[in-house]
């Protein structure tokens, strides 16, 4: 799918920093209709929405997909706090209020849905719903857990040490192919065992690319442009994981523990062998969101846009039209 069949879009924010963004429209609307607001994780870009964005646009969505802080060709800020989920969710209301939008569905992917989820809190006024991917809703903590105590907690999570380090930028910087090739799986034994202390590092820096390249998720010319994407470095994207202790100040400083409950209505998408996904935190929302829909797919991973993009975009479609959300006719949805 060619990333310049899309309307790309740059603007400089009243957050000061400069986001990349398309923004779809579908024709004949009037300049009514309702906006999805789609936002990515990591490693990803706009990109990573690339089969959703058109079909959404054809059932009369307007449709706007940023690169987030770091990525692509928004800004890259060297300060780690920069990236905070309330500085991001800050820059998210600006764009909002920069293409003139004053509520949007939110749907968010992997550290997209952990932002998408915060958004609610932040500026709970600035939603219609909210779809989160991959990532439950985890509530703002009243105590400070360091990210090794994390770990800790749920091994899994090993791998995000690594990404928090000081020496994962420029050793991932050294091995980007790597990277990609690595993560963009399907569930397998291997991707699972690289989600455990030290194993990325380990993979990235010392195992040969043609080893890792069957079974990868994107194509050669997919890779090619996420490559080109990354060129200013790593530092933008793995700020993110920087930010555990920042995170946690700014919110218990709103007070935000104190109000942790979601509103809007809400659907979690995931899937069954996502290994970073846990049951339980997925079944622990339901006493935290008023209306959440709650879906997982058998047998699919953490990249679910890419192993079930029909699904994932029809299932959407077919809970927004269960909320009286956009422009309906009368075919069915879901698959």
């Amino acid at each position: 799918m060619d990333p310049d069949h899309f309307n790309h879009r740059q603007a400089r924010l009243s957050t000061g920093w400069t986001y990349h963004y398309v923004d779809e429209k579908p024709a004949n609307n009037g300049g009514q209709t309702v906006t999805l607001l789609c936002i990515h994780g990591f490693p990803d870009l706009w990109y990573g929405w690339r089969h959703q964005i058109k079909p959404w646009v054809q059932r009369g969505y307007r449709v706007v997909v940023p690169d987030m802080l770091g990525y692509g060709k928004t800004d890259m800020p060297t300060e780690t706090s920069a990236y905070s989920t309330k500085n991001l969710c800050n820059d998210l209301a600006a764009l909002l209020d920069h293409i003139e939008v004053t509520k949007a569905v939110v749907i968010g992917h992997d550290w997209g849905a952990f932002i998408g989820a915060r958004f609610a809190l932040w500026h709970p006024d600035r939603l219609l719903s909210l779809a989160i991917l991959s990532v439950p809703y985890t509530p703002p903590k009243t105590q400070y857990i360091s990210l090794e105590q994390i770990v800790k907690l749920f091994r899994p999570f090993g791998y995000q040490l690594y990404l928090a380090s000081e020496e994962s930028a420029a050793e991932i910087e050294a091995h980007l192919p790597a990277l990609f090739y690595s993560l963009y799986r399907t569930p397998d034994a291997r991707i699972n065992a690289m989600l455990q202390v030290g194993r990325l590092r380990e993979v990235l820096l010392n195992t040969p690319i043609t080893n890792i390249t069957e079974g990868c998720l994107f194509n050669e010319k997919e890779i090619t442009y996420y490559l080109s994407n990354y060129e200013r470095g790593m530092i933008g994207p793995l700020s993110y994981y920087r930010t555990t202790q920042i995170r946690f100040e700014e919110e218990l400083a709103a007070s935000l523990p104190s109000k942790p409950r979601i509103t809007v209505p809400v659907i979690f998408i995931g899937g069954t062998d996502d290994k970073i996904c846990p049951p339980n935190t997925i079944e622990s929302q339901r006493a935290l969101i008023d209306q959440i829909t709650v879906v997982t797919f058998q047998g699919k991973g953490h990249w679910l846009m890419l192993e079930a993009p029909e699904t994932i975009t029809n299932e959407i479609l077919f809970w927004l039209k269960g909320l009286g959300t956009g422009p309906w006719n009368h075919q069915q949805f879901r698959l």
